[in-house]
Parts: C-alpha cells; sequence; structure tokens
C-alpha cells in the first residue's frame, strides 16, 4: 500500500501539477498583463511599506491587512523554507532553486488571483468573515460539488501538512539538538497551540503579526552572516543554480544523470511546498482582512510569495550553495543545513534548530484557522470545538510518531486539493481581470460598500 501510494504521490506531483501550476500562473501572467511585475513595486509599497498603518475602521472585516497576511505566512512560511530547499536541492541539485524561483514569479499571479476572488466572494457568518476556494468555486461557477471536494481534501490535508508533520519537525530537531524528549515537547507544543487556537482567526493573528515578522528576521540575520562569512562564493553559487538549470551535467558528481524534467520537478514541487500558490490554502486567512476592494488585499498575495520564496527560501539555498557543504553525500535536508550553518559559526545548529521550530510552530497555527474554515463549510458551526481539541491532539501525537505515511498521504491531499482550486482560477480569471480594471483606474479610492464593485463579479 505504501509503495502504491509513493507511485500516485510522484506521479500527481510530477507533470500533473508541474503544467497545472506552471500553466495556471503563465495563463494568469497573461490575461493580468504580468500584474505582479507590473505592479510590484506598487504592491510592496503599498502593503509592506504600509506595515505600522492602521487600517481605515470603516472597512469590512475582521483583522488587519497585515494580520492577514501575517496569518497566511505563519502557514506558508514553515519546515518548506529550509528543510524544502536543501531537499530540492538534494533531489534537483542547485538547478532546482532557479525552477523554484520561475514557479514563484508566476505564483505571485497565482496568489493574487486567489486572493483577490476570496475577498470578492466572502461571506459573513455568525459575525465573522468567511471565504477561500470553496466560496469562490461555489458562487463563481455555480459548482457546489467541486467546492465541497476541495474543503474535504483540504480538511483532512490539514491534520498532516499543517499539523502533524510539523510537530514531528520540532520535536525531532529539539531531541536531536537538545536532547529534549519527544514527549515533553510534543506535550508542550500542543498545550501552546490549544492556546491559541482556542481563540479563533482573531487570537492566531495577535500571535502571527508578532511571531512571523520575529522568526523571519532572525533567520535572515543568520543566513546574512553566514552569506557575508563566504561572499567570495556567492557568485558561484548563484552560477551553479542558472548553469544547473539546463546542464546538469555540467556539475558533475551525481547530479550528471538528472534529466532537466527530473530538475524542474523538484524545484517546482518544492517551491509550492513553501509558498502554497495554487493549493488555495491561504486566501482563506486573507478573506478575514479589513479592505475596501478586493484586489488591495490582492496585493499582500504576491509580497506573500515574494517573501516566502525569493527572499527566505534564496537566503537558505545561497547558504547551503556557498558554504560548499557537500550536497551529494546525504538524503537528510535538515542535516544538510545544519552541516552548511555549522561551517561558518558555532551557533549553527540553534539558528537552524530555532528557525525550524518557529517557522514549524507558525504553521502549526496558520493550518489550524484553514482546517476550521474548510470543516466549518462543510459542516457548520457545531464542528469547531471538537475539531479544535482533534486539532491539539494530532499535534501530541505527531510529535510521537513515525510519520512516513502521513507525509506521503498528506502530500497527496495537497495535490489534490490544488487541482479544483486551479480549475476554478482559469475559469474564474475574467473576474480578477475585471476587479483589476476597476481597482488601478483609482486606487486611492475608498469604496464604502462591496456593492461598488460587485456587479463585476459576473462571469461571461
Amino acid at each position: 500500500m505504501i509503495e502504491l501510494l509513493k507511485s500516485f504521490e510522484n506521479l500527481l506531483w510530477g507533470l500533473p501539477l508541474i503544467i497545472g501550476i506552471i500553466g495556471t500562473g503563465i495563463y494568469i501572467s497573461l490575461k493580468t498583463k504580468a500584474i505582479q511585475f507590473r505592479k510590484l513595486p506598487y504592491a510592496l509599497k503599498n502593503t509592506l511599506g504600509k506595515i505600522l498603518e492602521k487600517p481605515n475602521k470603516e472597512n469590512k472585516g475582521d483583522i488587519s491587512p497585515f494580520g492577514a497576511l501575517a496569518t497566511a505566512l505563519a502557514a506558508t512560511v514553515g519546515t518548506g523554507n529550509i528543510v524544502g530547499v536543501s531537499l530540492a536541492i538534494i533531489l534537483g541539485g542547485p538547478g532546482a532553486i532557479f525552477w523554484m524561483w520561475l514557479a514563484a514569479l508566476l505564483g505571485m499571479a497565482t496568489k493574487f488571483s486567489e486572493v483577490t476572488l476570496a475577498l470578492a466572494f466572502r461571506e459573513k457568518k455568525n459575525g465573522q468573515y468567511v471565504g477561500g476556494p470553496m466560496y469562490y468555486i461555489e458562487k463563481g461557477l455555480n459548482n457546489k460539488k467541486l467546492a465541497k471536494t476541495f474543503a474535504i481534501f483540504a480538511g483532512i490535508a490539514v491534520f498532516g501538512i499543517g499539523d502533524s508533520t510539523q510537530a514531528n519537525a520540532i520535536a525531532n530537531v529539539l531531541h536531536d539538538s537538545f536532547g529534549i524528549n519527544t514527549i515533553i515537547s510534543g506535550f508542550i507544543l500542543s498545550i501552546l497551540a490549544g492556546i491559541v487556537i482556542v481563540g479563533g482567526i482573531n487570537s492566531i493573528t495577535k500571535v502571527t503579526e508578532k511571531l512571523v515578522p520575529l522568526m523571519s528576521f532572525l533567520y535572515i540575520v543568520g543566513c546574512l552572516w553566514i552569506l557575508i562569512l563566504n561572499k567570495a562564493n556567492i557568485l558561484p553559487a548563484f552560477k551553479s543554480i542558472f548553469v544547473g538549470a539546463f546542464n546538469p551535467k555540467s556539475l558533475g558528481g551525481s547530479f550528471a544523470g538528472l534529466s532537466v524534467k527530473a530538475i524542474i520537478s523538484a524545484g517546482v514541487a518544492r517551491g509550492v511546498f513553501t509558498n502554497e500558490a495554487g493549493l488555495g490554502s491561504s486566501p482563506m486567512a486573507h478573506a478575514c482582512a479589513s479592505t475596501d476592494h478586493p484586489v488591495r488585499q490582492g496585493l499582500w498575495g504576491i509580497s506573500e510569495v515574494f517573501v516566502d520564496t525569493i527572499i527566505i527560501c534564496t537566503m537558505t539555498a545561497l547558504v547551503i550553495l556557498s558554504t560548499n557543504v557537500d550536497i551529494t553525500d546525504t538524503n537528510n535536508a535538515a542535516s544538510l543545513v545544519a552541516r552548511a550553518f555549522a561551517t561558518g559559526s558555532s551557533i549553527g545548529n540553534l539558528i537552524v534548530s530555532l528557525g525550524l521550530s518557529l517557522f514549524a510552530f507558525s504553521t502549526i497555527l496558520g493550518w489550524a484557522y484553514y482546517g476550521e474554515t474548510t470543516l466549518r463549510y462543510l459542516f457548520g458551526e457545531k464542528i469547531i470545538i471538537p475539531y479544535r481539541i482533534f486539532y491539539v491532539i494530532f499535534v501530541f501525537l505527531g510529535a510521537n510518531m513515525d510519520l512516513g505515511l502521513v507525509w506521503i498521504v498528506a502530500n497527496i491531499l495537497n495535490g489534490l486539493m490544488a487541482l479544483p482550486n486551479l480549475y476554478a482560477l482559469i475559469n474564474l480569471s475574467p473576474i480578477v481581470v475585471k476587479l483589476s480594471k476597476d481597482f488601478f483606474k483609482n486606487p486611492k479610492k475608498i469604496r464604502k460598500s462591496p456593492s461598488e464593485y460587485n456587479f463585476l463579479l459576473k462571469n461571461d
């Protein structure tokens, strides 16, 4: 059964999803006239550049735009930014990073569309805004069965990709680095997660608004320190990325036998795992944002992928490649990163351990809300309390069990989530185009009511 599931996982994350994710990114980029490039300076200036600004009180929403970004980044900036990048290099060589970048650049348009649609079709239930792929699939495509299909895949995947596997990563790194018993770390993790999760999106946001900037800053500073110590190797590292993307034979060693297809697969799959563009997960957090127009929050989606992959993942890749650690002698992605950091600093292991722990814990919090949103859509409010209890229990269980099978099933469900979402993004792209044109006619205009753009939501 495990071998069968592995085969299906490899098939799903091979050509089907590569074509689906890259193809959707290209299609949306063409439809929006490459909005992720044309409006990137504007997006960064009006999102990350305005983090400290208080949101307009007249805007509709439950949390601030940055709070929504922080919650989404909490889920996306996870172990994939450290272990995922390392694994991409192990499987596809340095050239895999090029394809990770390409997937991210196209993914910025995909994430922009996801977030914009999530805001456009969100609903208010029991005094709280909810949204995401299941809502824009049901309301935009008038396809409730497909919406429920997405929600089922996502609702199950949550317990694997966002819960138990993240807790397992934390418990293992704390045990290997500091000798902490996994039962103790699992218990503490479950308590901390429960304290935050019980308060719902507002409680999660209060934590992620502080945790995400702190952990990202500390990790980037650690990476910069290693890069300064190895500054002479930075340009050769970039060269190996660009050369290896198209000519693996030039790198020699075990990479010489790789096909370009295998390199692309490694880069794209790990890239999607870390920034989640196309999966349909982070739009659920963005849907709660206090904003006057869907596109204004959509710009935060562009910044989300930029920070996650173009900045943080690139830092990890350069640390590994510039320190000249042997990337062919291990299948352990975490140990490869640890050895890279250790080459230039006595606290290298601490940087990796702390980074992995904070990133993984933030993912537990972010995905907790995604599961809550999808299961609420399927079963209503009555499911929330039982779900939160089970989610916290799975944090403890995940920290103390072998998750080989769980990882495989979670990756499969992750891929299956993407299929209905990508289908919806392609078919609803005309609405994204109309909303974008409406917003950029006068981006400074504050819309008093959604009725000012609701007329654009009809899918011609």
